[in-house]
Formats: structure tokens, sequence, C-alpha cells
């Protein structure tokens, strides 16, 4: 298990570490974090598995104002390490990726005031005109320093407490069990219903009925859906260009024939 928890720790500080520097929100993710986190552990597929249906669920989910979103990359780790380390079934992983990632969430928050409590450090260095030493010292607090009660959260997680929570999930009871594996399918869909509900609109409302309706009714596999889709978005995007190239072309004629008229 130590070894398990080092490889995640590492799955985690890189993928952190990368969206750092390049200032990007995207390796973090978890479609990429737990597909890294089951090839490290030797089950690609079942991180791929979760990696989807993980990625699905925090898809909506953002920061607001005040609120503390759950940690969608820590919870992605450490709910596929779970569920490969201790063979139990994809539906119970998935059903406690949201109170993990809810938990590192509030631990991210805590190490925040000591960070801040860095900032007259900072300053003087910055005064100091020491650009090197400067850039060297912030890169290496946002690789290391920044993630590091993280990084010993996830590490102590995998390493000591996987055990202790597969005796705990064990001794549950088959209806408990049973209620987490139908929340766990519920997530999925609760997932893309937060996303739908900040995009939705009434122009592009009406695909979610045909997609709706191809999967209930017509029992098409997800992947011709998709390909369905992506050919109806395409035609959709190119009768939109045309559409705006029109009327920038009608608005400038229109333009330049009052240019005309002022001009005689």
């Amino acid at each position: 298990m130590v070894q398990s928890g080092l490889l995640c720790a590492l799955v985690w500080l890189i993928v952190q570490g990368v969206d750092r520097l390049l200032s990007w929100q995207t390796f973090q993710r978890p479609i990429v974090t737990a597909t890294l986190t089951g090839l490290l552990l030797g089950d690609i597929r079942t991180g791929m598995v979760m990696a989807a249906s993980l990625e699905a669920i925090f898809m909506g989910i953002s920061a607001i104002g005040g609120s503390i979103p759950a940690d969608a990359c820590a919870s992605s780790i450490i709910a596929v390490a779970y569920t490969i380390l201790t063979g139990a079934d994809v539906e119970t992983g998935l059903a406690l990726a949201m109170p993990i990632g809810t938990l590192m969430g509030s631990a991210n928050e805590m190490w925040k005031p000591a960070l801040a409590a860095l900032a007259p450090y900072w300053e003087r260095l910055a005064g100091s005109g020491r650009v090197k030493a400067f850039r060297t010292q912030v890169i290496g607090c946002g690789l290391f320093l920044d993630r590091l009660p993280q990084t010993i959260i996830m590490f102590a997680a995998i390493a000591f407490g996987v055990q202790g929570l597969e005796h705990v999930m064990n001794g549950m009871p088959a209806f408990i069990m049973s209620g987490l594996s139908a929340a766990s399918s519920m997530m999925t869909g609760i997932g893309f219903a937060i996303l739908i509900s900040m995009i939705w609109n009434r122009e592009i409302g009406w695909f979610f009925f045909i997609g709706y309706v191809f999967q209930k009714y017509m029992q098409l596999p997800t992947v011709a859906i998709a390909i369905i889709a992506g050919v109806m978005a395409f035609t959709y995007f190119c009768m939109e260009k045309k559409l705006n190239d029109i009327k920038r072309l009608a608005e400038n004629k229109t333009a330049q024939s009052a240019g005309e008229e002022d001009l005689f």
C-alpha cells in the first residue's frame, strides 16, 4: 500500500505541477488523473471507466463566489485507487468520490492562510530586484509548498486508509451497498444536469431531446449517438457561420451605400 500511495501522490504532483506551470486546468481533470492512476496501479481499464464517469460527475461543478467545490482531482485519484486496490465495484468507488472530494476541498482551503502569511516575504523578495531568485522560488512554491498538505493527505489516505475503508465497506449491510450503487448511478446524471443548466438555451435545447429519443426509443449505442451529435454540431456551426457571413456582408454593403449617399 505504501508503494501505491507514493504512486498516487506522484500522479497528484505531476498533474497539479503541469497545470500550474502552464496556467492550465486540463491535466487535473478526472478524465486524465483517473486514467493515469489506473495505468500506474496496473488496471487501466478500471481507471478509464471511472475516468469517464467521474468527469461526467464533476463536469458542471465550479467555484462560484465563496463556495468551496469538491476537489475533483484528489477524489478521482483516491476513488480509483480504492477500487483497484480492494477489488471493489466501480459503483462503490464512484459513490465515495464526492465525499472524498468535499473533504479534500476543505483541506485545500485550510492551507491557504498559511500561504497568505508568506505575502510579506514575497513583497520583500520582489522589491529586492532579484528577478531570477523570485522566479525560481515562485515556481518551487507552486510545485511543492502549495501542494504539500494535499500530497501528504493523499499518500496517507491510500497507504494507510484503504484497508480500513475496505473493512468498513465490507461490514455494511447489503441494502446500504445497494443504495450506494444506486446513488453512484444517479450522480452521473446529476453532473450532466448541472452542466446543462449552465448552458441551456432555446437554440440548443432540442438537441437534448433528440439524444434522449436516440437512446431510449431507438436503442442506439453511445458511440453512434456521439457520431450523430458531432455531425449535427458541425452542420449547425457551418449554418451559423454562413448566416453570420451573410449578415456581415449585408451590413458592409449598407454602410458602403450610406457613405456614397453622404458623398453626393
